[in-house]
């Protein structure tokens, strides 16, 4: 018989003595969200603290510091100002961007799918063509579109004019996001509608548009944000009595003796309702974005 050798006896390692990589990573991750997130809230930060100091009291050299005597002796001049000069032209971009937004949504899901479900001659060509609009320059079409809108169709000049520019130019990139979403909708699910008798427009209505809330949720944001902060289209199809906020912000900002309390005060006003709307739908943003990037 042999004799089989013992097994080396097994050593803990002391608890506590080392940390854990896991430990490690995590610290280190925790430590760059922070260092990234100090760095995108400066801008912000001294947007803030320039929005309350007294008018003439700013400088490069005092751009970071707090208003003297803070928090009793600030002033508010600066937002009142600011709000007097944006009240009307924040309705007037609510007006437009809301209606622009779901218009474009709705446009793009029809689009997408019949060019996903519907295989009629030249699909993808007629597909392709409706991408080209993604890629044409504003700077290029600017011209001939205000000559469009204003004296062939006769658009009223402001957010009638600026509203059908937005859904035109929106149903390109909706289209394709609502496309590439559709092909991961089970074609058994498609098949079961036409069993029943349903036609295109009721197999829409009753199973797509139930699955689309995803969909709808990305496209709505992305224009809703590109609308929102649009200003080329502001500055030739609109003036400051008609046009939306990002116009009146320019406005404001402008000239040589500029009020830098308000501009400032005035920016973060033009970015709260963006913000509200990534912070309410941020993460259904991305959870479509996903959803639309498979094929299952």
């Amino acid at each position: 018989m042999t004799a089989t050798a013992a097994a080396p006896p097994v050593t803990k390692r002391p608890v506590g003595t080392r940390p854990s990589r896991r430990w490690i990573g995590m610290t280190v991750r925790i430590a760059l969200l922070v260092f990234f997130l100090l760095i995108v809230l400066i801008p912000v930060y001294v947007l803030l603290i320039t929005s309350f100091k007294e008018k003439g009291a700013i400088s490069a050299s005092d751009a970071w510091a707090l208003p003297s005597g803070w928090p009793w002796d600030w002033t508010t001049s600066g937002w009142s100002t600011a709000w007097d000069r944006l009240e009307a032209p924040l309705w007037r971009s609510v007006q437009l961007a809301v209606p622009g937004a779901v218009i474009a949504s709705i446009l793009g899901s029809m689009n997408g799918f019949v060019l996903s479900r519907w295989r009629f001659p030249f699909a993808n060509l007629v597909f392709i063509l409706i991408l080209f609009g993604m890629f044409i320059p504003y700077q290029a079409v600017m011209l001939p579109l205000v000559d469009l809108l204003i004296n062939d169709i006769n658009i009223e000049n402001g957010i009638p004019a600026l509203l059908l520019t937005h859904i035109v130019f929106g149903i390109p990139i909706c289209t394709l996001i609502f496309r590439n979403y559709y092909e991961t909708v089970p074609s058994d699910l498609i098949e079961a509608a036409r069993v029943d008798g349903a036609g295109m427009l009721q197999t829409y209505i009753r199973i797509i548009l139930p699955l689309s809330a995803p969909a709808f949720v990305v496209t709505l944001i992305w224009q809703f944000t590109s609308i929102w902060n649009d200003f080329l289209f502001a500055l030739f199809l609109s003036s400051e009595d008609n046009g939306p906020v990002t116009l009146a912000l320019n406005n404001l900002a402008g000239g040589q003796l500029s009020n830098y309390q308000a501009s400032m005060a005035a920016a973060l006003i033009a970015a709260f309702p963006t913000l509200i709307v990534y912070i309410v739908l941020g993460r259904f943003f991305l959870r479509g974005l996903m959803a639309g990037s498979l094929k299952g």
